[in-house]
């Protein structure tokens, strides 16, 4: 286990654990500036999500602050509780509502002995998707599966000046990392290269570490280079039942075509976590327009295939309109019930979450949000 400060780097935690020969697996994109007490305030992710787990899945222990000033703890540095009330995973994903968290204990796991990397392309985005439900079907579980489409490859390719496959640039792609033991990972890349050779139009394993990095490159350059195609974008959290990955890369079809704004896509197929970026002007007010209506869209879609408008993110101030989207009136009254009786004087991110309009009317903050709510 880590004992560890709310402030604390999530980087730094990865490191330290390693040093030791431990693994904290949570590792959001931000993980070199991101603190643990802000993962654990949005139940944070990232690309080992699949098979490890988010941050919600290694907290051993809480302790903190209530609204009233009062310290408490949420459970001890055991493998076991069950005295009381959970009110531990009750302060994880509560976005700093109900509590200050201001120390942890975190469950650390064995360090992989061995890695392994591919990058794959394929010849479109539904192609691409069948594909890796084929592979999770044979029962690979890797440790990371990301995939990007055509519109994040090719601002990637661009940001780097490399085509990420010469003579195939611009193609969607999967980028998947097996780890464990080494007779683990030896017996699942032997049916990871059978699934590529049937699937994919090209691939490329890492013979090293180093390798690997360069592999990575396009999934880190991407999100940062789409700004060539807005100057501003809504980068929307959502996640999707693996069952309608194909019928949400159809949505996405039509809502680029409807709209007529780039709506580039990447994210972590192995838990259905994708992150939609709806591009547009800030100075063109028809595109300011299309977006706000396209983000519409996009939430009531992914409600209507199951899933949840937002994975790793949290709710905040820019979804909080489409809450009663995802939830009914009941359970809207049930949240705002546990918040009231733990902080009745709404001291705590006052107005997040439930009614925008409450922050608006407050004084000492400016709220921008995308679209107008007049």
């Amino acid at each position: 286990m880590a004992h560890v400060g709310a402030g604390a780097k999530v980087g730094d935690i990865q490191r330290a654990a390693e040093a030791k020969g431990w693994f904290y697996p949570p590792d959001p994109s931000s993980k070199e500036y991101c603190t643990i007490g802000g993962n654990i305030a949005c139940n944070a992710g990232g690309m080992h999500g699949g098979k490890y787990g988010v941050t919600r899945d290694f907290v051993v222990a809480l302790r903190g602050c209530l609204p009233t000033g009062e310290l408490v703890q949420w459970g001890t540095a055991t493998k076991k509780f069950s005295a009381g009330f959970n009110l531990r995973d009750l302060w994880i994903g509560s976005e700093g509502m109900l509590g200050v968290i201001t120390g942890a204990v975190m469950k650390l796991i064995p360090l992989p002995a061995a890695r392994w990397t591919l990058l794959t392309s394929f010849r479109d985005e539904t192609t691409a998707l069948r594909a890796a439900l084929a592979l999770f079907r044979a029962r690979v579980q890797p440790a990371i599966c990301e995939f990007l489409d055509r519109e994040s490859v090719l601002c990637a390719e661009r940001a780097t000046g490399q085509a990420v496959f010469p003579g195939q640039s611009g193609r969607p792609v999967i980028l998947l990392e097996l780890a464990g033991t080494a007779a683990e990972v030896r017996e699942q890349r032997v049916a990871v290269l059978a699934w590529a050779t049937q699937h994919a139009t090209a691939h490329r394993a890492a013979k090293n570490r180093d390798e690997a990095e360069q592999l990575w490159a396009v999934r880190r350059k991407c999100s940062g280079a789409m700004f060539e195609l807005g100057d501003a974008k809504l980068n929307e959290d959502i996640v999707i039942p693996m069952k309608n990955y194909v019928k949400f890369a159809q949505f996405l079809v039509r809502l680029k075509r409807e709209s007529g704004l780039h709506v580039p896509t990447f994210g972590h197929l192995a838990d259905g976590n994708l992150h939609v970026n709806i591009m547009y002007h800030k100075a063109i007010p028809a595109e300011c327009r299309a977006a706000e209506k396209a983000v519409q869209r996009l939430m009531e879609t992914v409600v209507a295939l199951g899933g949840a408008i937002s994975g790793e993110h949290g709710i905040g101030l820019a979804k909080t309109p489409f809450l009663r989207i995802q939830h009914s009136p009941a359970q809207v009254r049930a949240m705002q019930a546990v918040k009231h009786a733990l902080d009745p004087r709404g001291i705590l991110n006052p107005g997040k979450m439930f009614d925008v309009f409450e922050v608006w009317k407050h004084p000492r903050l400016e709220v921008k949000l995308p679209w107008d709510h007049k």
